[in-house]
């Protein structure tokens, strides 16, 4: 039975309009709480508007009678298995962000708003800041936004067929792009969406049920860009 037709009359299903608001509204607190706060600080616009998302995502699923575990974000079932699969999504990411980089700088010029986190440079108390932010925010919650809630609530409301999953991982990727254009321009949307590309691929292929492997790549990453800035070997 075609996962749109209802099983009691064969006709074609409504849209779930509730999971498409569901989306809606996350996506408008995630931008029009950041750029309410960009008008105050660039450095923590971005942290502010994403705790505040988890806020209203996790008051939606409950609303829905749904929970974090549902899309991902429960315990890992063998987590030697967890962190090695994490290594190979590292690995993707790398990759994604290469072929990010080629496509855009065949458009683009190179932007980066370095004043986005500040001098780090030897500054331990602020790099210690970042590190806890970039492992809540910037891991955790950007995988369980972007990948589980936007994912799932735009499948949901297209059906749940395979060019409904394929579109709503494109429209999450999109969006994760758009999200990081305010401090990187053009050429970050480019390199980030490729990126979010990547990880709703990995999220589906993963079944849609561990988001652990994402969630541990994307805070390597960080951990990692971090450090170099820290250690002043890039700005």
């Amino acid at each position: 039975m075609n996962n749109n037709t209802s099983a009691e009359t064969g006709k074609p299903r409504s849209l779930n309009w509730r999971a498409f608001g569901d989306a809606a509204l996350i996506i408008i607190v995630l931008v029009a709480v950041k750029q309410f706060f960009l008008l105050y600080t660039i450095k923590y616009a971005g942290p502010i508007s994403t705790f505040t998302a988890m806020a209203f995502a996790t008051w939606r699923l409950r609303a829905a009678g749904m929970s974090w575990a549902e899309l991902g974000f429960r315990k890992p079932d063998n987590i030697l298995k967890t962190l090695l699969l994490s290594g190979g999504v590292f690995a993707a990411i790398v990759l994604a962000g290469a072929v990010g980089s080629e496509i855009a700088e065949l458009f683009f010029d190179r932007a980066y708003v370095a004043d986005r986190f500040g001098d780090l440079k030897g500054d331990v108390p602020m790099f210690a800041v970042w590190l806890v932010l970039i492992w809540t925010h910037g891991s955790f919650f950007e995988e369980m936004l972007f990948r589980a809630f936007i994912i799932n609530r735009f499948e949901s409301f297209l059906g749940g067929e395979m060019w409904a999953t394929a579109l709503s991982v494109a429209l999450a990727a999109v969006f994760f792009g758009y999200r990081h254009a305010y401090y990187q321009g053009p050429f970050g949307f480019v390199v980030t969406g490729v990126i979010g590309l990547m990880l709703g691929i990995i999220y589906v292929w993963f079944g849609k049920n561990n988001l652990w492997p994402q969630i541990l790549a994307h805070g390597y990453m960080n951990t990692i860009s971090f450090t170099m800035r820290f250690l002043g070997l890039r700005a």
